[in-house]
This record gives C-alpha cells, structure tokens and sequence, in this order.
C-alpha cells in the first residue's frame, strides 16, 4: 500500500517526459497518454481510501540524507486524500476537456507534458511527509504554472501573465522555505507528524511569528489572497483548460491547503487570527466586489475565485474547529462548481470566439445544453439552495455568527460583511448568465454560436450534476469524504456538525434570503451602467494592482539595482575580484577572531628539496603569469599551465595518483578552451614609454598587492592548518575500513565521490551542466573582436600555395594546410576513446573514474576540432552535447533513486558478485552507472563550450567577406552537435 504513494508521484512526471517525446502534433496519442495517467492515479487514490476511511495514514519513507535525518517522505491522510482525488479527478476531466478545447495548431504534446508535470507537482505537495520536501513540490507548482500560462508564448499577454504569476509565487515560496527552516529548527524535525505534534512548543517559542508571517507569505501569494491577489487575473491569458485546472484544484489551493494542513500548529494565535483571518476578509469583499465590474467571462471568473478564497481563508483564520469544518467542505465545493464555470466559458470562447460579455447575449437559444450547465454552476456559486455552494455558505453564516474574536466588534462586523460579499456573489453570478445567455441573439461575433462537441462538454456535466448531488443528498455523498479529511488534522478535537440540507428556519438561512434578493437588487440597479464601457470597478480604479507591481519592479530593478551597480558593479574584472578577495579575507579573519586559531597538533614534516624546487618554479610561473596577463595573454597562459603541471607533480609526490590524473586533464582541457577563447579577444598594445593605455596610480598597484599577497598566506595558512591536524574521528580510516565493504571499491577516493559523499557529487556535475549552459548562452551572443577576424599570414600564405599546387583537387578547402595533424589526430582518436574507456571502467579499484575519463574523451573532440575544423568535425563526429548532458543527469539521479528499491538511503552504493561464464564471479557496483553519468555530463558540457568557442571561426570568416579566396563557409554544411549551432 505505502508503495502506491511513489507510484502516485512518480507517475505524472513519467507520463510528463513521455508525452515531451511525442511529435509535435502527436494530439491524439498525447491526449490518450495523458488521460491514461490521470485516471490511473486516480485509481490509486481510491485504492487508498479503505485505509484512509478507518483513521490510519498510509506512508511512505525512504532514506534521503540518514546523517542530517533528512528522509523523502510520502504520507496520505484524509486531508491528503481528499486533495489528491480534486487533484487526479479534475486533472482527468481536464485533459478530456483540453482534448477538444486546443487547437490543431498548438503543439498539444508540450501543453499535456507542462499539465502532467504540473499535476505530479501539486501532488507531491499534498502528500509529501516532510517540510523540506514540500518547499520543493511548491516551487515546482510555481515553475510548471508559468510554462502552462506562458503556453501561448507568442501573446505578450501569457507572457506578462506568467511572468507576473511566477514572480509572486516564488517569491512567497522563497519567504516560505525560510519560514519551514525556521519551523524545523524549532520543532527539532522536518517530519510532519513530529511537526503537528509539537504544537504547544511551536506557539510558545520566541521564533514563533516570523516563522508564521514566512510562511504566510508562502501561502497567502500561492492563494492570490490581498495584498498579492493581482496576479491572478492576469494567468487568465492560459489556455482555459489551464485556468480550470489552476483556479479549481491545484495552483491557488495549495495556499489554503497549507494553511489547514499547519492549522494545529498555528491556529488559536492572535498573530494567526489578526494577519490570515484580516487578509480573507479584505479578500472576500474585494474580489467579490471587483468581479461585478468585469467585461471578461474569465476575468470575472478569476476575481469571484479570489473571493471564494478569501472566504476559505477567511474560516481558516477564525481559528474554530467548526471554521475548518466549513473551509474543507467550501474547498470541495468550490473546486466543482469553479471548474465548471470555466469549462463552459472556454466552450463560449470556443464557439463564438470572444469572452466579452458586452458581445455575448441570448446564447441560451443556439447553446441550450451549455447555458444551462452554466446557469446551474453559476447558482451553486452564487449559494443557491439545493446546491452544494449553499451548503457551505450557510456553514460560513453560522461561524461569522458564533466564532470568537479578540474585538467585540467584530462579531457585529463579521456577519454584516458575510451578507455583503454574499449579495456581491449572487450579483457576479447574474452578471455571468444573464449577460452571456439572455437577451437577443448576438450579432457580429467572430464565430457562429453552436454547441460543442458531446465529450467537451461531458466534463462540466460531470461537476454540474456533483453540485446537484452534494446540494441534495450532502452527508451521502461528501460526507464520508469530508469528515475524514476534517478528522485527519483534528484528530480528537473534531466537533459535532451536520450536512443536513434544513435546519429549520434560523438566522443564518435569513441571512442567505438576504443576501439572494440583495444581490439580485443591486444587479438590476446596476445593470444599465455595467454596459457603458465602465473601465473597472468605481472607487478602486486607481488601485490596480498589475501598476503597483510594475513600479516595485522598476523601482528593484532599475533605481535600486542600477545604484547597487553604481557602487559596487563594474565593466572590469580586475575591482571585481578586488571585492570578492576583500570580502573572503574579511569572512576568514572575522572566523579567526571569533573562534581562535592555533598550531596543528601534527609535528610538520620536513621539506624536500626537490619538492621546494618545483615549487619555486610553480611559485615563478604563476608570478610570471600575473605580470604577464594585461598584454601577452599567450605567455600569460602557458605560465598558468606550468603552475599547474607544478601541482600535478606535487599530488603525485604525497601519493594522490587520482588527483594529479584529474589535475592533468583539467590542465590540459581548460588550457585549450582559453587558447581558443583569446583567439577572438581584441588585440592589446603597450604604449612606448608608458605602463599601458591608462596610468595606474601606485597606490591602487600596492594596494592589489597587499590584497593579493594576503589572499594567498591566508590560504597557505587554512591549507598548512587544516593538514597538521588530526581529524578527532580518524575520519581517512574510516573511509578506508569500509571503502570496499561498503562501496564495492578499492578505490577510496573513486568510492568517496560516488558513494559516501555521492550526492555532492551529483550537485556538482549539476553545476557544470549550468556553466556549460551559461557559457554556450553568453557566447551565442558573442562576436569577434575586428583585429581578431583576419586570417593568420601563415594560413594565408599556406592557402596561396595550395591553391596553386599541381595535384590539388576540385572542393579542397583550407583545412588542407592541416592535412598531416589531422589524420594522425583522427588515428588517435579511437586509441583515445578506449583510454578514456579503461579509465572510466577501472576507476572504481584503480585511478581514474567518470570525470577522468570524460575529460579524456574531450581531449580526443579537442584535437578533432583544431586539426580538422568545426565543419568537417561536426560532419563525421555526431556528439548530442545537450542529450548526453541529460542523460547524464537522468542517469546519475536514476542511480541514487535505484538504491531505494534494495532499501538503501539515497546515492548508496550496491554492491554485489555477478556469476558470469567461463569468468566467474565479478564484483558489480551501481557506482559504475553513476560514472558512467558523470562521463557522459562532462562529455557534453565540454563538447558544448567547444562548439560555442569554435563556431566564432563560422562568424569570423562571415564577417570577412574582403578575402574573396576563402570560401565562406555555410553554417547550414555543418551539423551542429546536438544541433547547438548558431541560428
């Protein structure tokens, strides 16, 4: 049973990368893909249930990080299930309803892989077991929600929208990570039983408010509640079967799903009352009252759904059992009627081509069906009786009557303010039907008004007749569903209530007779104004919130940043290292004040002569490179270079074979990048008789000295420190022990990269894909110097004459010149790939390992690339930089995730015997899969920094045209690896 919770979670992101390898316009097979995921999750949230129902919680944990006690934690529980089946059973109707709804032209493929990706996101913040894990699902939520609002990307109004979106949820998602640090720390767990168990602690301990106003912002953002509530409407620019899904079930659910799955934690404060219960009041009202005023189906749609969830918010602040009560079963109700909603306003888009409502009127003769599914959803909306969205408005009546509250007089307010946004909501939900469905036929629509297709609308009949069930027969169909969840944060605490459709003639049903005929009043009064080209509700139109955020943007992001440049940024390196070593210097001297620093307890060795030689000559080379550097780059390089073959030699004297291996082939790699890199950058001259195009002051020059040469003791002295101690563990025996029993390897090093410290490992990598990314994305841009695109004398004297020797031949090129290096860098390039080859296989037990051998394999594409050039290169060797950069991620991760399924913590090592014939028994270790991802990711990193760097040849020669004997040459002859080239 606790395996299907990894199923549950696992599947949509699989079904995700699936559906992103179909064709483009696969819309069939994406849809049948898609549609088969939700329904098989939904079934394995229904298999859940029995265990659910009798008050046990299914969970799910494996080993993450046992020695910080972190552990990826699956856990479903009422609450968790009832989220869960919103989220897999709309998420089905959903991708049936897009089915129809999304164009032949959209790349449908792409729209079900950001829906799928988006689904398994918000799943795995309802179920996840642990705070930290929860932080990753809610940013991953944020992140999928500006792809799929973003999907018409071609419309600057999807892209402000998801730009907009993504900015103010993953800032809340930000304030909420640090808010759940700050919670663990004083919980002592980021376990969320041990969490909810440390109620009373929590609320009694200093950190207590900043770890709610953190974790507010979190959710209060996610949830669009005010003073952040402007986003929303602008993500109506998604597709619709984006916002029904988002405004339903998912996106802006996961702030009050969070704030009732911490409400035993927090709830019952006067912080937790005044700043949750105060932002759902301002929010009922607002969005309610703004949701009038609107001219779009969707925009009206967005802001009643800010108003819904500021009701929810609002019951959740009260801090009542009866008030959590009525914020689930208003969830539940909200997510069908809402979904609905949407679903019939994309079929009007759909079919008549606009969503303004001042176009739209008597849909209701050529649109039946549809308009009366509308009618039905906009009345559970609206808290019609005999509709589930009247249930749950009655239970807000009855808590705005009883809920304490620190102020007298709020409990005169509370009610009066209830019927208001009540009367608001019947107004906005006449406003949607009879604008749209009632009055004379339209006239001059893009489209000729007509039913949808049957399985279109099949989904909003779905959720149509739940509202109409629920709303008739409540305790037997919610009613199981609904005291479960509530019994799963209550625990003992649950009250009594009843889902009865009458309890007798009482003041909260006088309140909704009210509230019904007030809204229907002011709908009449205000209905000959809402048809004048009224531009936005009177009173807040100067208040718009999209105006306000743009002017916080500027204001970060030109005044306050652009003065931030001013001081402290600069168009030359040299002031920023400058800031960088003064800060480090600074952090390690204050370390030093505080905590005291004394001589090692290791007697120092003696220094060998020889040893002192090479590091003089290293100590020389990188002095003579510093001098060097402003104006012989060439020199400048080769001395680096010697300081560090000087290194080299000095691992291999203490007996680091591992390290001076890796040491050499970084040498030897980046000292060819960098050759080629200057080979673009504009010359530099020395004045005669002056240090240079500027005078340095000698100030600033003893200045960097001074700065420099205390960098460098202070690292000497850290280095000279860290190796005269002796770890108080014997942390290097304790490596060794168990290198081979634990790891499979004799190989400690090999062993401690991919195994005891594996997940470092995987970061790291992690972070070389992104550099190579950065430095292919920087240089894209990049053009060569003027002085740099000329052609070498030599290459041009060399082209001359091979152009007129007797034996040339018709499509020789100017390569030729390199005839003899060429073919002996191609012969060698097999006998490098099977040392690279050797290299990756043996290092488990030997020297060497993936990113030996992966820098390796780069050395051999290097030499390709100067003797034979870019295009005849990219012709005959076809390395995808980009896919084995993604395999080697995928293929790195997979192996720290397949050491679950033999029970193992994250990245552990397997290690076993496999019987083989007429060889025996040889050891086997998952290690090998783990290298053979790191090869592959330093591979491509290196191929795709090659090919940014070489494909300035292709410019240069472009932009030289004057040189009629060379032939231009045509980036289209050159198959770009992993089709990288420029477009």
């Amino acid at each position: 049973m606790s395996a299907s919770l990894l199923l549950l979670l696992v599947l949509p992101f699989a079904g995700a990368i699936a559906a992103g390898l179909l064709p483009t316009y696969a819309r069939n097979a994406a849809s049948w893909l898609a549609g088969a995921v939700a329904l098989g999750c939904l079934a394995v949230v229904w298999g859940t249930f029995p265990t659910v129902l009798s008050g046990s919680t299914v969970r799910y944990e494996a080993e993450w990080m046992p020695s910080v006690g972190l552990s990826f934690v699956l856990r479903m529980d009422g609450l968790a299930w009832l989220f869960s089946g919103l989220v897999t059973g709309i998420g089905a109707l959903v991708v049936l309803y897009a089915r129809y709804y999304m164009s032949d032209e959209d790349p449908v493929p792409r729209f079900f892989a950001f829906l799928l990706a988006f689904m398994g996101s918000m799943t795995g913040v309802v179920i996840s077991g642990n705070l930290i894990q929860i932080a990753f699902f809610w940013e991953l939520t944020s992140l999928f929600s500006f792809l799929l609002i973003g999907y018409w990307h071609q419309s600057a109004a999807a892209r402000d929208g998801a730009r907009i979106a993504l900015t103010v949820t993953a800032t809340g998602g930000l304030a909420l990570f640090a808010g759940i640090l700050v919670l663990g720390h004083i919980a002592g767990s980021y376990d969320l039983d041990a969490v909810l168990a440390a109620g009373e602690r929590i609320r009694s301990h200093p950190l207590h408010l900043p770890a709610l106003i953190l974790i507010l912002l979190g959710a209060l953002t996610k949830s669009a509640q005010f003073p952040f509530h402007f986003w929303l409407p602008h993500a109506m620019a998604a597709p619709t079967p984006v916002s029904a899904y988002l405004h339903s079930a998912t996106l802006v659910k996961a702030g009050v799903f969070l704030l009732a799955r911490l409400w035993p934690v927090f709830a019952g404060t006067d912080g937790w009352f005044w700043i949750v219960g105060t932002a759902g009041l301002v929010t009922l009202v607002l969005g309610a009252y703004i949701a009038i005023f609107q001219h779009d189906l969707k925009g009206l749609l967005a802001y009643s759904t800010i108003s819904h969830l500021g009701l929810i918010t609002l019951l959740l602040g009260l801090g009542t059992e009866l008030g959590l009560v009525a914020a689930v079963f208003h969830m539940m109700n909200h997510a069908t009627f809402k979904a609905s909603l949407f679903m019939a306003a994309g079929i009007v888009d759909h079919e008549t081509g606009t969503r303004d409502i001042r176009r739209l009127s008597g849909l209701s003769r050529s649109m039946p069906f549809t308009s009366r599914l509308a009618m039905v959803a906009a009345a559970a909306m609206a808290g019609v009786p005999l509709l589930n969205g009247f249930l749950s408005k009655e239970m807000f009546f009855a808590e705005a009557l009883s809920a304490p509250a620190p102020v007298p007089l709020l409990l005169d307010v509370l009610p009066l303010v209830a019927v208001i946004a009540s009367a608001f909501s019947v107004t906005y939900s006449l406003r949607f039907i009879h604008g749209a469905f009632f009055g004379p036929d339209p006239v001059d629509l893009p489209r000729q008004p007509h039913e949808p297709p049957a399985w279109m609308r099949f989904p909003v009949e779905i959720l149509v007749l739940t509202c109409v069930l629920v709303g008739v027969v409540p305790g037997a169909t919610v009613g199981p569903f609904l005291h479960t969840a509530v019994q799963s944060v209550l625990g003992a605490a649950t009250p009594e209530y009843s889902l009865a459709v009458w309890h007798g003639f009482n003041l909260p049903l006088l309140m909704s007779g009210i509230a019904l005929v007030g809204g229907i009043l002011l709908y009449m009064a205000l209905q000959p104004h809402l048809w004048k080209g009224i531009d936005g509700p009177p009173l807040l139109r100067a208040f718009e919130g999209r105006r306000m955020f743009e002017r916080t943007m500027v204001f970060l992001s030109w005044r306050l940043a652009r003065s931030a440049e001013r001081v402290f940024g600069t168009r030359r390196l040299q002031p920023q290292l400058r800031l960088i070593l003064c800060v480090t210097l600074l952090a390690g001297v204050s370390a030093v004040l505080l905590r005291g620093a004394g001589p090692g307890n290791l007697t120092p060795s003696h220094v060998d002569p020889v040893l002192a030689c090479a590091w003089a000559v290293g100590g020389a080379c990188a002095l003579g490179a510093a001098w060097k550097a402003k104006y012989h780059r060439l020199a400048a390089l080769l001395l680096v270079g010697g300081a560090g073959l000087v290194t080299c030699l000095t691992f291999i004297w203490f007996s680091a074979p591992d390290l001076a291996l890796t040491q050499l082939l970084v040498e030897v790699v980046t000292t060819v990048l960098l050759l080629l890199g200057l080979r673009w950058l504009p010359k530099r001259f020395q004045l005669p008789g002056r240090a240079g195009p500027e005078v340095i002051p000698r100030t600033r020059r003893l200045a960097d000295l001074s700065i420099a040469v205390a960098a460098g003791l202070g690292m000497a002295a850290l280095a000279f420190g860290v190796m005269t101690r002796m770890p108080p563990d014997l942390l290097a025996r304790h490596f060794i022990e168990r290198a081979y029993t634990e790891g499979g390897g004799t190989n400690v090093v090999n062993v401690i990269l991919v195994d005891f410290r594996g997940f470092d490992t995987l970061g790291e990598i992690t972070v070389l894909a992104a550099v190579a990314l950065t430095v292919y994305a920087l240089l894209r841009r990049f053009r060569p110097a003027a002085d740099s695109v000329d052609v070498p004398e030599q290459q041009t004297a060399q082209s001359a004459y091979d152009r007129e020797r007797p034996d040339r031949q018709e499509g020789d090129t100017v390569a030729d010149w390199l005839l003899v290096p060429s073919v002996i860098a191609r012969l060698l390039f097999p006998i490098i790939a099977l040392v690279a080859l050797y290299l990756l296989v043996r290092g488990h037990d030997l020297p060497g390992g993936g990113f030996a051998a992966g820098l390796t394999a780069s050395i051999g594409l290097l030499l390709q690339y100067m003797t034979s050039g870019t295009q005849i290169t990219e012709a005959r060797v076809q390395v995808h930089p980009l896919r084995w950069m993604g395999l080697g991620l995928l293929l790195g991760a997979g192996t720290g995730l397949g050491a679950w399924l033999v029970a193992r913590p994250f990245m552990t090592t397997y290690f076993g015997y496999a019987e083989l014939p007429l060889v025996g028994k040889v050891p086997v270790a998952s290690a090998l899969l783990f290298d053979i991802g790191v090869f592959m990711l330093v591979v491509g990193a290196t191929v795709l920094m090659l090919i940014a760097l070489a494909h300035q040849s292709l410019r240069g020669h472009r932009a030289a045209p004057r040189r009629p004997q060379m032939r231009e040459p045509d980036l289209a002859e050159a198959p770009a690896v992993g089709r990288a080239r420029e477009d």
